[in-house]
């Protein structure tokens, strides 16, 4: 099972004061809404999306369909494959993709420890 592209989503006070401090060291805004409360910030294959309001914890992102460069990719495992294989070994689920649908969807887990874990697919 592929999940694709790997980013970690961090849970930020004040976007603007850790837009800065990740720029400090080293990262350049990649994408984003500034006005919305997050920006996506790269630094070489790193990925990091910084939100301001939107989430209660950090989390692991990953993103089937797209390459370390958000490029669409021609053959991916849709997010709706994952959540059935997921569930069809006893991972349990805290939201769930319609599997009815097809294209963007997203669902969490949350591993042992806590970590919630977003698999959201944009294509």
């Amino acid at each position: 099972m592929e999940l694709g592209l790997f980013s970690l989503s961090l849970t930020v006070k004040d976007l603007q004061i850790s837009k800065t401090f990740y720029e400090k060291i080293g990262f350049e805004v990649y994408g984003g809404h500034e006005d919305q409360g997050w920006l996506i910030l790269k630094n070489g294959q790193t990925i990091i999306g910084i939100f301001e309001g939107m989430f209660d914890k950090n989390m692991l992102t990953f993103n089937p369909g797209w390459d370390a460069e958000t490029n669409t990719l021609q053959t991916f495992t849709d997010v709706r494959d994952i959540q059935k294989d997921l569930k069809k070994n006893g991972v349990e689920l805290t939201t769930q993709a319609d599997e009815t649908t097809t294209g963007p969807a997203s669902f969490i887990v949350i591993d042992p420890d806590g970590n919630p874990i977003l698999i959201d697919q944009h294509v």
